[in-house]
């Protein structure tokens, strides 16, 4: 059923769990001990009932289709992974490099998201001094 969707309805799905994915994570300030798919799920849902026009256009009957929900799982499923796996940028590296040898941090990261967010934690604790 989702196959059957229009591109754009697609696409929209696709950033709309990208982005709630990553702000979940930043809730959880990317630490996966913390990481709950439930509450992650949660908060996707919130986020499509408050901001996605595309779930307010999908039939009553698609939102309620079994096989709907199956491929939405797995779009969720290749969307976190994609996500997971996306590389930081030389640029993110050499930032977060400097930044944490000014700062003498040691944050660990693996994902371009994961590294946008360190980007920003580290640039406000030197803000802080």
């Amino acid at each position: 059923m989702f196959k059957d969707l229009n591109s754009g309805t697609k696409i929209s799905i696709t950033r709309s769990i990208k982005t709630a994915f990553e702000q979940y994570m930043t809730n959880i300030e990317w630490d996966e001990k913390k990481y709950n798919l439930q509450d992650f799920i949660e908060e996707w849902r919130t986020y499509i009932n408050e901001n996605a026009s595309w779930y307010k256009d999908l039939s009553v009957e698609t939102k309620n289709d079994t096989g709907f929900h199956q491929d939405l799982a797995t779009k969720i499923n290749e969307t976190i992974e994609k996500v997971l796996t996306e590389e930081p940028t030389e640029d993110q590296i050499n930032q977060i490099d400097q930044l944490q040898n000014e700062l003498k941090t040691d944050y660990d990261f693996s994902c371009k998201a994961e590294a946008k967010y360190l980007l920003d934690k580290l640039e406000n604790e030197r803000k802080k001094k």
